[in-house]
């Protein structure tokens, strides 16, 4: 079971128990392209998921470790404010601690081991998952206090600066806010939801992976939403 495996990994790695969290992946199924746009979106979770181990280690170094990549990251959180570097998969988690320093909280030393099954550049919002796993994490063992909508709000804002992906909210709303057996109805201009029910014993979605992988920073869509905003 990954949450074993991701468990057992933080064990070996810093011989502590840590703190387990889950972040799922979604689909959308009515609106693309109209979360920043201020428009509705329908999306809901699926059972694909990033699972995180997290735990505060009393120092003053974030250790980032990536199962599915078997790579490693450690930075100094006292040498002042977090900064994107080259390491792409890492600048999603430190893009999250630099939007919790922002809000003015202290982030000490902390562990974490992450690692899933939702498919990398699919369109099923992996990149969001990590955001909103560590966001979820950080949260519970700082006791921030922040609402599922502010760590959403967190999410975005660190794919905006550290991914440089402009995206809108619909991703990490997903994520915080999925439901088993539901689909939401988010209205992006007000941030008003809804939820429905979904019968899945008489309709099932069936989602396929073509195989065709792609990355948002890298292709059209931040030139689409700046189309967009200019009307």
């Amino acid at each position: 079971m990954l949450k074993e495996e991701i468990a057992t990994a933080f064990q070996e790695r810093y011989d502590y128990a840590p703190l387990l969290v889950r972040a799922p992946g979604r689909v959308n199924l009515i609106g693309e392209h109209t979360d920043y746009n201020g428009g509705f979106v329908l999306p809901a979770a699926i059972d694909r998921e990033i699972v995180f181990a997290v735990g505060l280690n009393g120092g003053s170094a974030a250790r980032l470790f990536s199962f599915d990549k078997d790579e490693a990251l450690e930075l100094d959180l006292a040498a002042g404010a977090v900064q994107p570097g080259p390491t792409l998969w890492a600048n999603y988690l430190l893009g999250v601690v630099a939007q919790f320093q922002q809000r003015g909280i202290v982030v000490p030393g902390f562990d974490c081991v992450f690692g899933g099954n939702v498919p990398m550049g699919a369109g099923l919002s992996s990149s969001a998952a990590v955001e909103c796993g560590l966001a979820f994490a950080l949260n519970e063992l700082l006791r921030t206090g922040f609402s599922l909508l502010e760590l959403a709000l967190i999410g975005q804002a660190a794919e905006h600066t550290f991914a440089g992906v402009q995206c809108g909210l619909m991703d990490q709303f997903a994520s915080l806010h999925g439901r088993a057996g539901h689909v939401v109805r988010l209205d992006c201009r007000s941030l008003e939801y809804e939820y429905f029910p979904f019968d899945s014993a008489a309709y099932h979605l069936v989602l396929c992976n073509s195989g065709v992988k792609h990355s948002l920073a890298s292709s059209e869509y931040n030139t689409r939403r700046r189309e967009c905003e200019q009307g």
